[in-house]
């Protein structure tokens, strides 16, 4: 194998690193992705009401695909971080090329298969007729090329647990300028007269994607964080792959299990109408800038995290994630308690629809709540992960997202009459409570004992043992 990050410059990540260093570029990061996703929805508010929650029913379904995506990128950032902090560099480039050209192959594969079941998904979904051409559309283009987020999440993964948390706001910032000149481009500029829409957008979006992964690439490389080449799988690796896999699966499960408990209920809002859908789609926009700081802060926890459990510092992991928690809990509450008192005035900026901004109003009251549960989450289950207990979160989220929320969510939003604030109340049930079951199981440190490092030495070894 090669052995070309020893005489890399990579980043110390340790017990002292700041919070602040890693946190503050991937907020940034993380915010202008949201923005890149916001902008989406803004412009086509002004350019057709029922492109919005159609668009908003597309994302939904294709975060499924990102999910399957991150069962090589999850165990990706677990794997990197733990054996960067135990300073086995001679295993990296053998574990970035697997989890490249793994995660395109499962890409190609899955894109392909979400733009066969193009039509399944629709009436699944119970997508009203007015809506569903744009989702169709937005899943052909978008999901189609989905492979190129597939890679793309890999190499953040990896430029991240280098210490290389920039990259990622760099490149989020050049392609929402691209992005944005897209749309305008097509739904507004010189090619409205190709009448395109929705379409004109997906193909923005995917181009944008595009130069993205080219972005990351150019950095790795000139940056020599490694090499990525086909002769580090000769042999091929098949039981580190295998390893990779055990530790992605639960993590996807995990995030699977609850997009199909999301996607569930917004069958719910579905047969409400396309006022509770488009107050899901606006509010779910407003939600999404609120909880952008405990984000970055789980995430970058969860990189500290591996690479102090990678060097076999537990109780100086244990400390840092609930030094984390007093940062993150108290902002989130602030953050999310300002987004509902300014909803009735910021849910303007999208619609003058005087039923959706009253059932906006109610949804961000219940969110507050839904924000509170889901920074425990955050925090406890990327640390979790990082630390290599990588199935409680799958048991915990099954056992809370069907068990509490959706159970709920139903009773509330759709027996009781509530309506789409009901199903959100349903979801905060479960997240608060799961995020309790968590933090204790970090606390009882069952997670103690689990290091990726340590069980996987013995299967490379194997591997590269004569016969």
């Amino acid at each position: 194998m090669g052995n070309s990050l020893k005489n890399n410059k990579t980043m110390v990540i340790d017990e002292k690193t700041p919070l602040l260093i890693l946190a503050g570029p991937m907020f940034l990061e993380l915010l202008l992705n949201t923005m890149l996703n916001n902008v989406d929805t803004i412009m086509l508010s002004h350019y057709d009401e029922s492109a919005v929650g159609a668009v908003g029913n597309a994302n939904t379904i294709m975060f499924m695909m990102y999910i399957l995506f991150n069962v090589i990128a999850t165990a990706t950032s677990v794997v990197v971080a733990q054996y960067l902090g135990a300073k086995r560099y001679d295993k990296m480039d053998m574990i970035y090329t697997l989890a490249v050209v793994v995660n395109l192959v499962i890409g190609i594969i899955l894109s392909g298969a979400f733009c066969a079941a193009n039509p399944l998904i629709m009436d699944f979904l119970h997508v009203s007729a007015k809506m569903r051409p744009y989702s169709m559309i937005y899943i052909y283009i978008v999901g189609g090329a989905g492979f190129l987020s597939a890679v793309f999440n890999v190499m953040l993964q990896i430029l991240r647990c280098n210490g290389y948390t920039k990259i990622g706001m760099y490149v989020t910032f050049a392609i929402n300028i691209f992005n944005i000149f897209g749309n305008y481009l097509f739904l507004y500029g010189p090619l409205t007269f190709l009448n395109m829409g929705v379409a004109g957008v997906a193909i923005s979006t995917v181009a944008a994607r595009a130069l993205a992964v080219v972005a990351v690439f150019i950095f790795f490389f000139a940056k020599k964080i490694g090499k990525i080449s086909l002769r580090y799988l000769v042999p091929f690796p098949g039981k580190f792959l295998g390893k990779m896999i055990r530790i992605g699966l639960p993590t996807a499960g995990e995030n699977l299990t609850y997009n199909l408990y999301q996607t569930t209920l917004l069958s719910f809002v579905n047969a409400m109408g396309d006022d509770a859908v488009n107050a899901r789609s606006y509010c779910n926009t407003l939600i999404s800038l609120a909880i952008i700081f405990s984000n970055a802060c789980a995430l970058s926890t969860q990189i500290i995290t591996g690479h102090l459990v990678g060097a076999r510092k537990q109780e100086e992991a244990y400390r840092r994630v609930f030094k984390t928690l007093i940062t993150s809990l108290p902002i989130t509450i602030a953050l999310t308690s300002i987004n509902a008192l300014a909803c009735s005035y910021t849910l303007r900026i999208f619609t003058q629809n005087q039923n959706i901004i009253a059932l906006g109003q109610m949804i961000m009251i219940a969110d507050i709540f839904v924000e509170i549960g889901r920074c425990l989450n955050m925090t406890f289950v990327n640390s979790l992960k990082a630390a290599g207990a990588y199935v409680f979160p799958l048991i915990a989220g099954i056992l809370c997202n069907w068990g509490l929320g959706l159970s709920t969510g139903y009773f509330l939003g759709v027996a009781a009459g509530i309506g789409v604030a009901g199903i959100y109340i349903g979801t905060a049930t479960d997240e608060c409570i799961r995020g309790l079951i968590v933090m204790y199981y970090w606390y009882k440190k069952k997670w103690f004992g689990k290091s990726v490092v340590d069980k996987s030495t013995s299967i490379i070894q194997e591997e590269e043992s004569p016969g």
